[in-house]
């Protein structure tokens, strides 16, 4: 798991930031020491079992695609800075909230979130982009995937069609019902799926952001800094075209893991 050269150098606490100088936004070997640091905090003491803690317990997972392969529905740039700085900050920051202690998945520090201070926002950034990446595919690979007879009996439960469960999401995702930053989740909840919007870095996995905890099977991220430089303010057409890049494969699997397991999607961290 590699995070990327410039994902604390240019944000340090925020997200916000718009204007970014001219750089070259590469591929580093930051957090190659992550396991060796794990190595060698198992080794402390000779004959003696120990639970591992690290400095920097999570990094930020290589995309699986090129920077530009998602084109023409989101842009290199977008994807650049999205992928590096903004996700390289919400790991720079829980990894200063959780030094020192036990290394554990990201997923597993999603329920008791609400109540653990920074987790809430860096560790829900942190799961979410994880998330997102792995759920995008260049427009060809995404136009030949398929979704499931699971997940196709699931959606037509639910909402009726793939084409109503889509309209349902867009409306979901549109800025009245999402005001400002979050995400919008297609989700298991009990027998049937269920569409749902949270703020921030929020998501249904974390007890108390919705009635109960739900498991998110995909989910767009409806922050500016997700389509800003492409699209300005026309996040309805953002998140339209989005559906040109979602790998239903991707999804049918994490549809068929949380019906087996009711847990969530573990994701590269």
């Amino acid at each position: 798991m590699k995070i990327q050269q410039a994902s604390v150098f240019f944000l340090s606490t925020s997200v916000s930031a718009w204007t970014v100088p001219t750089m070259t936004i590469g591929k580093s070997d930051v957090a190659t020491g992550r396991r060796d640091a794990i190595a060698k905090g198992l080794s402390i003491a000779a004959g003696v079992a120990a639970v591992p803690t690290v400095t920097n317990a999570y990094a930020v997972p290589d995309l699986l695609y090129d920077y530009a392969a998602l084109e023409p529905y989101i842009d290199a740039p977008t994807m650049k800075i999205h992928h590096d700085l903004h996700h390289g900050t919400y790991v720079a920051n829980i990894n200063k909230a959780t030094e020192g202690k036990a290394a554990v998945p990201i997923l597993d520090l999603m329920e008791n979130a609400l109540e653990a201070g920074p987790v809430r926002n860096s560790g829900g950034g942190h799961y979410n982009h994880a998330f997102f990446w792995d759920e995008m595919a260049p427009p060809s690979k995404a136009k030949a995937s398929k979704i499931s007879p699971q997940l196709q009996t699931l959606i037509d439960s639910s909402f009726g069609s793939v084409d109503e469960m889509k309209a349902k999401f867009e409306a979901a995702a549109a800025p009245g019902a999402v005001f400002g930053s979050g995400w919008v989740w297609v989700c298991l909840n009990g027998d049937k799926l269920e569409i749902v919007g949270t703020p921030n870095q929020d998501n249904p996995l974390m007890k108390g952001v919705k009635d109960n905890i739900m498991f998110p099977i995909l989910g767009i991220d409806v922050w500016e800094h997700a389509y800003y430089l492409k699209y300005q303010n026309r996040r309805p057409e953002y998140v339209k075209e989005w559906w040109n890049v979602v790998d239903w494969n991707k999804v049918s699997d994490n549809c068929a893991y949380v019906v087996k397991n009711h847990k969530g999607v573990s994701v590269r961290d």
